[in-house]
């Protein structure tokens, strides 16, 4: 297939890519910035497209020529996040909807909590609308499919960076009761399979949850987390603790941009694990990475696996302390010193003259 893959620069993205073409699938890649494809290995292997999801000529422009469209677009960097997501979702299923060669649509969705809608975090609800829209572009001809996935492990996601530089940053971790809530992380291995055996087996449609082998209290993914680091750490449970509070000192805490952060701790209020009966199952037998495995790869060699870091991932996943890192200095005061230094960096980039 000819495979349009919106957010191909993002993280999930840098890593389906190859993927697709390993798998025999012609790729276009799209992203909303200007291409750079230096800035991959695969970059001149395929064919590059500006796409704005919010631009309807754009959007028609990318789909031209193309039999499947993989959405990975997420918004949680800005605050008003779920508009643009929501407009970004319409603009795709309406030019789905109005091509006639278009056959597959596959969106990376977020796992979502048994709960009533309205008690959903806004990241969830915001994922949930943008299934229901992208849905509408089934057709006669055209079906579609939403992978949903939890916390995704591998250096570079931003659920796993979040909780990589919290476990380093912390020698004593306090943990709010409500964070005991179960979690079913999946290796980002094993969500590339999924994805790219979604575009040959079009019998998987609506939503699918997709999990590792592993259900987890989320304070016990921070310590299986700096297990794999080599760091040992205190964790202590502490009560009543809001979860706005907990999401502004996490934002504080992390390089992360704040409005992801808020929103990613505001979704772990409920239990984040795949529904029975509605979990994928490899095609080909094959077992799903575990939590410990999947985790000693994201503290693996560059590029040696998905898991592990890649140049191309996101500047604020790195933690550089130049002078501290010659030095060997603990991991914390390292940590520390790099979360500084991005801060300074941020601040003095929009002072006039740097």
């Amino acid at each position: 297939m000819r495979l349009l893959v919106i957010g191909a620069s993002g993280y999930v993205g840098s890593r389906l890519v190859p993927a697709f073409l390993d798998a025999g699938h012609e790729v276009v890649a799209a992203s909303s910035s200007e291409p750079r494809p230096d800035r991959f290995a695969w970059g001149h292997d395929v064919e590059w497209r500006r796409c704005d999801v919010t631009d309807a000529y754009q959007v028609s422009d990318a789909l031209e020529g193309v039999d499947g469209v993989c959405y990975l677009v997420h918004s949680l960097d800005r605050r008003s996040f779920e508009d643009r997501d929501r407009v970004g979702a319409e603009t795709v299923r309406d030019a789905v909807l109005a091509s006639d060669v278009v056959t597959r649509v596959v969106y990376l969705s977020g796992l979502v909590p048994d709960v009533p809608t309205q008690d959903l975090s806004g990241h969830i609800s915001s994922r949930l609308e943008v299934e229901e829209i992208l849905a509408e572009a089934a057709s006669a001809t055209c079906s579609v499919v939403s992978l949903r996935a939890g916390v995704v492990v591998g250096a570079g996601s931003t659920s796993f960076e979040v909780i990589r530089q919290l476990a380093t940053l912390l020698v004593v971790q306090p943990v709010p009761t409500w964070l005991e809530h179960r979690v079913q992380p999946i290796a980002v291995t094993d969500v590339l399979r999924a994805m790219v055996e979604a575009f040959e087996d079009d019998r998987l449609t609506g939503a699918v949850d997709i999990g590792g082998p592993s259900v987890l209290p989320y304070a016990r993914l921070l310590a299986e987390c700096s297990r794999a680091a080599g760091l040992l750490r205190i964790r202590i449970p502490v009560v009543s603790v809001p979860s706005s509070l907990v999401s502004l000192g996490a934002a504080a805490m992390v390089a992360a941009p704040f409005w992801t952060v808020s929103s990613l701790v505001q979704s772990l209020r409920h239990d984040m694990v795949c529904r029975p009966g509605h979990t994928w199952e490899p095609r080909d037998g094959r077992p799903l990475l575990g939590v410990r495995e999947s985790m000693a790869r994201a503290f693996g060699e560059p590029g040696s696996t998905p898991e592990a870091p890649l140049p191309s991932d996101a500047d604020w996943t790195r933690s550089r302390a130049p002078l501290l890192d010659e030095l060997h200095a603990p991991a914390t005061v390292r940590a520390g010193a790099s979360l500084v230094l991005k801060r300074a960096r941020s601040a003095l980039s929009v002072l006039p003259g740097f």
